[in-house]
C-alpha cells in the first residue's frame, strides 16, 4: 500500500468515525449542556487521554514503530512480533501501577489540572468521581494504541483507523441508556468511556490474532531492543509530557474563568479536531512506517518525495478548511449544539474558540507530516527541543491573552494556534538545514496555488454568509439546510479554483490510491 492510498484508507475511515463523533458531541452537549457537569466530564475525559497521548500514542508509537519496521525489513516478522510482545510487557509494568497510583490520588490530581474547581465543591467531587470511574480507559487504550502500530507497520490501517467508531458509539449508548438511572449524564459518559476502552483494545486484540500478529503475553526483559526502545522513548515522552502539561495548563487556565469555559473549549476543539483527524492524523499515521522502511532500505530520495506528496496533501484539505471553520464557526456550533441545556449564550463562547482554533490547524496538519522525518530516523531529541520552545512560547501567550487583554477564553486557543505555527515552521527549518526535506518545485508552486484557491472560496462563502444570515441565526431544520448549502457552496467553489488552478489533476488522485509501492518524485509544477 502506497502513500496515497494508505492516507486515503485512515483517512476515511476518521471521517466516519468523525461524523459518529459529531452524533456523540451533540448528544453529550444536550444531556451535559456547557455547565459545571459537563465541566466535571471534560477534566475526567482529559486525564487518561492525557497519558494516553504521552506514553502510548506519543513516546512509545514514536519510538516503536521505527524499531519495529527495522526488525521486519532485517529478521522478519517473527523476530518484530518477538519484540512487539516485549514492547507490550514494557508498557503494562509501566501502566498497571501508574493507574492504581494515579486513581489513589485522584483528589491531587484534579486539583493539578484543575484548580479552579477547588473552589466548588460539588464540581471537583463530580470531576474526582467521573475520573475514577473513567481512568481505566487509559491502560486498556495504551494496549490498543501498541497494536495499532504493529498493524499500520505491516500496512493494515483500515482495522485501526476504525476503532474510535466503538468509543463514539459506546458514549452514545452510555449516555442515552444509562443516564436515566444515574444522578447525571456526566456518570453515564464516564461509565461509557471506560467501556469504550475496553471495546477498542478487544476489537485489536482480535484483529491482531486473526492478522498473524497476535500479541500474547510475556514476562518483561530487558534486551538490546527494549532498552533502544526506552532509549528513544525517553526525549518523546519529556517532549510529549511538556506538551501534553501544556494542554492540561489550557484546562487550568479555563478553570480560573466562568463555569463553562472548559467545556465550550473541548466542544471547539472536537470540530477543530475533525479536519485534523481526517488529514493531519491519516498522514502521519501513513508517513511513519512509509518513512522508516525507506529509510532503511536506503530510498532516502523515495522518503523526500512521499514527505513533499504528504505535505502538499495536507495543505491542499486543511488551508480551505481552516477558512471555511474560521467563517462559519458561529453557525456550525448553533446548528450543532444549540438543543437541550446548550443555550445561544454557550454558542458564542464556544464559536469564539472555534475561530481561534482554526487558525492553527494547517500548522497542525504539517507537524503531523514534518515529525516522521524525524523520528523514521530515529531522532526524538530534536522534535523533543523544538516542542519545549513551541510549549514555553504558548505559556507566555497565555499569560499575555488572559491578563494583558479582555481575550478571555478565546486567547486560550489562540495561544494554541499561534505556539503550533511556530513549531511547524522551527520543524521544517531543522529538516531543512539538515538536508532532509526539501520542498521540490510541484510543492512550491502548488502551495501558491491553493492559496489563491482559498481566497476566492473565503470570499464567495463571507457572501453567502451575508445572503444566508437570517436563517443561519436560528438552530431550526432551516439553519440546518442553510448551513449544509454554504457547506458544499464552498466545497464546490474550492474544487472548480483548485482544477482550473492546475492544482490538484484526476490523474494524479487515481495514481495515488493505486497499489503502487510508493509514490515517485515529480518535481514539475
Amino acid at each position: 500500500m502506497n502513500l496515497g492510498r494508505a492516507v486515503a484508507t485512515v483517512g476515511g475511515f476518521t471521517l466516519l468515525s468523525r461524523g459518529v463523533g459529531f452524533i456523540r458531541d451533540v448528544v453529550l452537549s444536550a444531556v451535559l449542556g456547557s455547565d459545571a457537569i459537563a465541566d466535571a466530564f471534560v477534566v475526567a475525559f482529559k486525564l487518561p487521554n492525557f497519558f494516553r497521548r504521552l506514553l502510548a500514542e506519543g513516546a512509545f508509537s514514536a519510538a516503536f514503530v521505527p524499531l519495529f519496521s527495522r526488525e521486519l525489513q532485517a529478521n522478519g516478522r517473527a523476530e518484530a512480533m518477538v519484540f512487539a510482545r516485549q514492547a507490550q510487557a514494557v508498557l503494562l509494568l509501566v501502566l498497571v501501577p501508574l493507574s492504581i497510583v494515579l486513581m489513589l490520588a485522584m483528589p491531587w490530581v484534579v486539583t493539578l489540572l484543575a484548580l479552579g474547581m477547588r473552589n466548588d465543591a460539588p464540581t471537583f467531587t463530580m470531576a474526582v468521581e467521573f475520573s475514577r470511574i473513567a481512568f481505566p480507559y487509559l491502560l486498556f487504550i495504551s494496549l490498543a494504541s501498541l497494536y495499532g502500530s504493529v498493524l499500520n507497520s505491516i500496512d493494515r490501517f483500515a482495522h485501526v483507523a476504525a476503532t474510535p467508531i466503538l468509543l463514539n458509539l459506546a458514549l452514545i449508548g452510555a449516555v442515552l441508556g444509562l443516564t436515566p438511572i444515574l444522578p447525571n449524564g456526566g456518570y453515564a459518559a464516564s461509565i461509557g468511556a471506560a467501556i469504550a476502552g475496553l471495546l477498542q483494545w478487544l476489537w485489536l486484540l482480535i484483529v491482531c490474532a486473526r492478522g498473524e500478529v497476535a500479541m500474547k503475553l510475556v514476562r518483561p526483559r530487558w534486551t538490546a531492543r527494549v532498552a533502544r526502545l526506552v532509549a528513544l522513548a525517553a526525549p518523546v515522552a519529556i517532549g510529549g509530557g511538556v506538551q501534553q502539561i501544556s494542554t492540561l495548563l489550557d484546562v487550568m487556565w479555563a478553570s480560573l474563568l466562568p463555569v463553562g469555559t472548559i467545556s465550550a473549549l473541548y466542544y471547539a476543539d472536537r470540530i477543530a479536531q475533525l479536519p485534523l483527524g481526517v488529514v493531519g492524523i491519516a498522514i502521519g499515521t501513513a508517513l511513519l512506517p512509509l518513512l522508516a522502511r525507506q529509510l532503511r532500505a536506503g530510498q532516502a530520495e523515495a522518503a523526500m518525495a512521499n514527505q513533499n506528496r504528504a505535505i502538499e496533501f495536507g495543505l491542499l484539505l486543511s488551508l480551505p478548511a481552516a477558512v471555511a471553520l474560521w467563517l462559519l464557526a458561529d453557525p456550525i456550533i448553533r446548528v450543532l449544539f444549540e438543543r437541550g441545556r446548550f443555550g445561544p449564550e454557550d454558542t458564542l463562547r464556544t464559536a469564539g474558540a472555534l475561530a481561534a482554533f482554526a487558525v492553527g490547524l494547517p500548522a497542525f496538519v504539517l507537524i503531523r507530516a514534518l515529525t516522521p522525518g524525524f523520528f523514521a530516523r530515529e531522532n526524538t531529541r530534536a522534535p523533543l527541543n523544538i516542542a519545549i520552545v513551541a510549549i514555553a512560547v504558548n505559556i507566555a501567550l497565555n499569560l499575555i491573552f488572559l491578563y494583558g487583554t479582555t481575550l478571555g477564553h478565546v486567547g486560550i486557543a489562540l495561544a494554541t494556534s499561534l505556539s503550533g505555527w511556530l513549531n511547524a515552521v522551527i520543524l521544517a527549518v531543522v529538516l531543512r538545514r539538515r538536508s532532509h526535506w526539501i520542498a521540490d518545485q510541484r510543492l512550491r508552486s502548488r502551495s501558491l496555488r491553493m492559496l489563491v484557491a482559498t481566497i476566492i472560496m473565503g470570499a464567495v462563502l463571507w457572501g453567502a454568509l451575508m445572503l444566508l444570515a437570517s436563517a443561519l441565526d436560528h438552530a431550526s431544520f432551516s439553519g440546518v439546510i442553510a448551513l449544509i448549502g454554504v457547506c458544499a457552496l464552498g466545497l464546490m467553489i474550492y474544487t472548480a479554483a483548485a482544477a482550473l488552478l492546475g492544482t490538484v489533476r484526476l490523474a494524479e488522485l487515481r495514481f495515488m490510491i493505486g497499489r503502487q509501492p510508493s509514490l515517485k518524485s515529480d518535481t514539475g509544477p
